[in-house]
C-alpha cells in the first residue's frame, strides 16, 4: 500500500475505533454493538480492492484485539476483518464509481452477518462460548440492523476520503475540462452533421471573399 493509503487508514481506523469503544459500546443496547470499525473498513475496501481491504482489516481488527477492554484472544477479530475486508474488496466496482447504494447496503448487511457469525464460529475453536448465552440470533438481527442504519453516515464519507487521498485534484481537473471541451466539440459536429474542420475552412473561405471584394470596391472607388 502507499503511504498515502497507509496513513489515512490508519487515522481513519484509530478514530473509529476510540469512538467505538468510548461512545458506541456504552450505550447498552440490545443484542450487538454497532460496529464502526467494521463499516470503516468496508468504506476503504470498496476503494482500495481486495488486496487493500484485507491488510486494512487485518490492522484494524488487530488494534481492536488489543485495545482495551478486550477480553478474548489477540488475532481473533484480526482474522475476521481480514477475511471481510477482501471479500469486500472484491465488490469493488471497476471504474470506481458505485451507480447506486444498492450495492454498498448488501455488503454491509452481509458483512455484518459474516462478522457475527464468524467471530462466534472461531470463538467455539477456542472455546467461547458467549454468543450461546446472548443469542446467536438476536446478534444477528441486531448487527445487521445497527450497521445498516449507521451505515449510510459512515461509508460514503469514507470513500470519499480514501478517493480524495489517492487522486491529485488538480489532475482531475484538468482531465475533466478536456473531456468537457473534446464532449464539446462532439455534440457540436454530432449535432451539424458537419465537421468542425470543415466549418472553419467555410469561414476562412468568406473572410477571404468578403475582404477580396472589399479590396475591389476600394479599387474601384480609387480610379473614379
Amino acid at each position: 500500500m502507499r503511504f498515502n493509503r497507509m496513513l489515512l487508514s490508519t487515522v481513519l481506523v484509530v478514530v473509529a475505533l476510540v469512538i467505538q469503544v468510548c461512545v458506541l459500546a456504552r450505550l447498552q443496547l440490545p443484542g450487538a454493538v454497532p460496529d464502526l470499525l467494521l463499516l470503516t473498513v468496508l468504506g476503504l475496501a470498496l476503494v482500495y480492492g481486495h488486496v487493500g481491504g484485507a491488510f486494512v482489516g487485518f490492522g484494524a481488527g488487530l488494534l481492536a484485539d488489543l485495545a482495551p477492554p478486550a477480553d478474548h484472544a489477540a488475532g481473533r477479530y484480526a482474522l475476521v476483518l481480514c477475511l471481510i475486508g477482501y471479500l469486500a474488496g472484491l465488490a469493488k466496482p471497476d471504474n470506481g464509481q458505485l451507480r447506486s447504494a444498492t450495492g454498498p447496503m448488501v455488503v454491509v448487511v452481509g458483512a455484518a452477518v459474516g462478522t457475527t457469525l464468524l467471530y462466534a464460529g472461531v470463538g467455539a475453536l477456542v472455546g467461547d462460548t458467549a454468543a450461546r448465552h446472548v443469542g446467536l440470533g438476536s446478534l444477528l438481527f441486531t448487527a445487521a440492523l445497527y450497521d445498516l442504519l449507521l451505515a449510510p453516515f459512515v461509508v460514503p464519507g469514507v470513500m470519499a476520503l480514501a478517493r480524495r487521498a489517492d487522486n491529485d485534484p488538480l489532475a482531475e481537473t484538468s482531465g475533466s475540462s478536456g473531456k468537457t471541451a473534446d464532449v464539446s466539440a462532439g455534440w457540436l459536429s454530432a449535432g451539424t452533421g458537419l465537421r468542425i474542420g470543415n466549418q472553419r475552412g467555410g469561414l476562412r473561405m468568406k473572410t477571404a471573399k468578403a475582404r477580396a471584394a472589399r479590396a475591389g470596391r476600394i479599387k474601384g472607388v480609387k480610379r473614379l
